[in-house]
């Protein structure tokens, strides 16, 4: 490691460059990780928040809670039509949130009164509502201009909403969340009064004895939202690429380095030095370089958490980002193997010779 400390010291624009370019493609991965990791939790905060493992809903809806219609028929068919204690009937509308002029599209959750997940979920402020005609609406609406005490309208219903609370990590598919009462559900979707509502979810795997009835987890659900999918493997791709191309641009930057200074390796093996030890120093060196720039990567990326915009969705786990961070170094290992290939071939008469 003295070697290759004292050679990092001797030419600093050379390795600062090494490492700026590194630094680079590190902070690159660590943004769209956060942009990726914020994408999905749009889609799947709300769920997240029930603390659901599995929900029941009509097979028809092709896995889309929101599009799906339960009749009263087929609620019979799950426990005989009596909910379990971690069981919770729901109702999903998606439509236009109005008050006056202003309109925002959400999604309308619509609950029973003693509903379990109420305790899941996290009120910035306000209360739950107690009763039909009152909503609790989620934060992202607050930041919107809405207000307590608020009267809006919700979807197809002419009803007016007395908005009570306000609640934390309620997005679902990209929409934020209106939760209200189940009696209140059918006039906002505009369903006529045979359909109870859209779906069951539970705290546990469960199971449906009705033919018309599809039981899904949690990630079935979330895999069945419109653009979910498409949009994980989009950034998955994206970042599995510029690993690839951080680990071939480690290879050729040391290449390049070793092939520079091959006379100097070939008169320290002519000294005596092992070969092992040369070895030992180039990845020595490698895990140096790299450590320097993704740890400064890592910096940068939490200032940019700092000052990055509340309207941006990107969400900087510090799980993930460890995680990457660690996978980074791990592929400038794997960037070394050539130039320490090189250096275990060198033969010192044939290069000080030639």
């Amino acid at each position: 490691m003295y070697l290759a400390l004292h050679e990092m010291k001797k030419e600093k624009l050379r390795y600062g460059l090494v490492i700026g370019v590194i630094l680079l493609v590190a902070y690159l991965i660590f943004i769209l990780s956060a942009l990726a990791q914020g994408l999905a939790s749009q889609n799947t905060d709300a769920v997240n928040a029930w603390s659901s493992r599995s929900v029941i809903l009509n097979k028809d809806a092709n896995g889309n809670l929101a599009q799906s219609l339960l009749t009263k028929e087929q609620l019979a068919d799950v426990n005989g039509g009596s909910l379990k204690y971690n069981q919770d009937l729901v109702g999903l509308a998606q439509g236009i949130l109005k008050d006056g002029n202003a309109r925002q599209s959400a999604t309308f959750v619509g609950l029973q009164e003693q509903a379990k997940l109420k305790k899941k979920v996290t009120l910035s402020s306000g209360r739950w509502n107690d009763k039909a005609g009152e909503v609790v609406l989620s934060d992202q609406l607050k930041k919107q201009g809405f207000h307590l005490n608020q009267q809006v309208k919700m979807g197809l219903s002419d009803k007016k909403l007395t908005v009570v609370g306000f609640a934390k990590k309620s997005v679902y598919n990209m929409a934020p969340v209106v939760y209200g009462s189940l009696d209140d559900w059918s006039d906002i979707k505009g369903v006529t009064a045979g359909f109870v509502g859209s779906g069951i979810v539970s705290e546990s795997k469960q199971s449906a004895s009705g033919s018309n009835l599809q039981v899904l987890t949690k990630q079935e659900l979330f895999n069945k939202m419109p653009g979910y999918s498409a949009q994980n493997q989009t950034f998955l791709f994206m970042i599995a690429f510029l690993i690839i191309i951080s680990v071939v641009i480690v290879a050729i930057f040391l290449y390049i380095l070793t092939m520079q200074k091959l006379e100097n390796l070939a008169v320290l093996r002519a000294q005596g030095i092992p070969t092992s030890y040369l070895i030992w120093n180039t990845l020595g060196q490698t895990l140096l370089i790299m450590i320097i720039a993704v740890a400064l990567a890592v910096g940068l990326a939490a200032a940019t958490a700092l000052v990055i915009p509340s309207a941006v969705p990107m969400s900087f786990d510090a799980g993930l980002i460890t995680t990457t961070a660690v996978l980074l170094v791990l592929t400038g290992i794997i960037g070394a193997v050539i130039p320490m290939r090189i250096i275990a071939k060198i033969d010192p008469v044939s290069v000080i010779g030639g």
